[in-house]
């Protein structure tokens, strides 16, 4: 007989063999999550929360979407795995669908477990292809946990593991609310941006870079659109100098800035694109590097030497094959775009207004960050950064406010992100709104500005 299931039951077994990733392990108590239908899901208790995380923004399709789960369900049936050395149709089609939706000549797709896995090959790839290894990325970014992509990654997770001898040479993005460049336009902030990368590539030596790696639109670091102009300057600093260009459309990609990929708002077209997460809503772990015919060329007769045993899976490509045909079906991306423009900005906008704790609203379609501060004129973080244990009282106050109303919020450092998935209806991300407008009086309750 099967024991009753119980949060109790659940939590348990937690507690005696889960090993929770970015945790220190007796200081935490995971809700134990009994079940998730669309943009919710709820507990053993029946406590139900609005889900504007997308969990790790990544449930673009929402939860349990009916098209994917019986698409999983079918291949299971007929071929649940195969080695990634076969040709099987699922993998294929899966591989086309992303190609055709991929800018420019993308059109080789090399399938990984994740967007970690994804950066490392992108950069092993650049190596290999341009026979350098030095790979410049953003502080203000987030790439993986694996051994390149933490040291890629320029927020605090990279330093208890950071080598500090990985290649890697990080620099300043633009962020025009924050600028290290002293902007005060974003016009300024994008020439200044631009002008300090190139000093930096010239300093470090052109020839000794490989590539240059970008979250098209950063997303845990605090979902900073780049000003118009910034990519294409970074595509012209890399044809110039023979650098391999790298987007790094992990979050950003499938339909979450209102676009199937980021890049395609500046018309920017990089040598490789690295996903994973809403390919296939992350209903089965999958990630990729989109290939472009150049690097493709490399290794037409000299091996690539990387792979894994999952590479492809059967199942997760079925997941992304159901999910994309589901996006194009439903018209997903487009939803994305009008719930950014009609509903999510403009209500960001009005609270920016109303509450002293808003310092800055940003984003497209459903990628949203609310920047909140302690002073407007100032513009002093809520929090310092990385803040932890009473210096962080502040938010912690406002994330325990959110899920007390059934808001399941993403909140990072001194923001809360708006990232509920591309399927949300008007009602729901007015519901949710209208949640986080609520939990914004506890924030406005630590300013100290007039």
């Amino acid at each position: 007989m099967t024991p009753h299931v119980t949060g109790a039951t659940v939590k348990a077994a937690d507690r005696a063999h889960v090993f929770h990733s970015w945790s220190a392990q007796a200081l935490i108590d995971p809700p134990a999550i009994a079940g998730a239908e669309g943009s919710y899901f709820w507990d053993y208790d029946g406590n139900r929360f609005l889900d504007f995380s997308s969990q790790l923004v990544n449930t673009n399709i929402g939860h349990q979407h009916p098209k994917v789960v019986a698409a999983i369900q079918e291949q299971a049936a007929k071929l649940c795995t195969l080695a990634p050395g076969f040709a099987v149709d699922v993998r294929s089609e899966a591989a086309r669908l992303i190609a055709e939706r991929t800018p420019g000549d993308l059109d080789k797709i090399f399938f990984t477990n994740g967007g970690a896995e994804a950066v490392e090959n992108a950069v092993r790839m650049a190596r290999l292809h341009t026979g350098r290894q030095k790979v410049l990325s953003a502080y203000r970014s987030y790439h993986g946990a694996t051994a390149a992509a933490i040291n890629l990654t320029g927020d605090p997770r990279r330093w208890p593991s950071d080598t500090a001898s990985a290649g890697v040479v990080h620099f300043w993005g633009p962020f025009l609310y924050r600028s290290p460049f002293h902007a005060t336009t974003e016009a300024e902030e994008c020439e200044r941006a631009l002008r300090h990368l190139a000093d930096t590539i010239a300093f470090e030596g052109p020839q000794s870079i490989a590539a240059i790696i970008l979250e098209t639109v950063p997303g845990t670091a605090g979902i900073m659109v780049p000003p118009a102009g910034y990519l294409a300057g970074v595509r012209e600093l890399c044809d110039r100098y023979g650098i391999v260009f790298v987007l790094d459309e992990v979050m950003a990609g499938f339909g979450r800035t209102g676009r199937w990929f980021a890049a395609e708002h500046w018309d920017v077209t990089p040598d490789l694109l690295c996903f994973a997460k809403g390919v296939n809503s992350g209903y089965v772990p999958l990630g990729g590097v989109a290939i472009s015919a150049a690097i493709a060329d490399t290794f037409a007769t000299r091996p690539y030497p990387g792979g894994l045993t999952y590479s492809g899976h059967p199942l997760a490509c079925a997941a992304a094959v159901a999910t994309i045909n589901a996006m194009e079906e439903e018209g997903i991306v487009g939803n994305a775009a009008r719930l950014g423009e009609d509903v999510i900005g403009p209500e960001l906008r009005a609270m920016a207004e109303r509450h002293p704790s808003v310092g800055e609203v940003r984003g497209l379609g459903t990628f949203w960050a609310v920047e909140l501060v302690r002073d407007k004129a100032t513009r002093e973080p809520l929090v310092p950064y990385n803040a932890a244990g009473a210096d962080n009282a502040p938010m912690a106050e406002f994330t325990a406010a959110c899920k007390a109303s059934g808001l399941w919020p993403f909140v990072n450092m001194n923001r809360t992100h708006v990232v509920p998935a591309c399927t949300t209806t008007d009602a729901e991300a007015k519901e949710g709104l209208a949640l986080l407008d609520e939990a914004l009086t506890v924030a406005d309750r630590h300013t100290t500005g007039g």
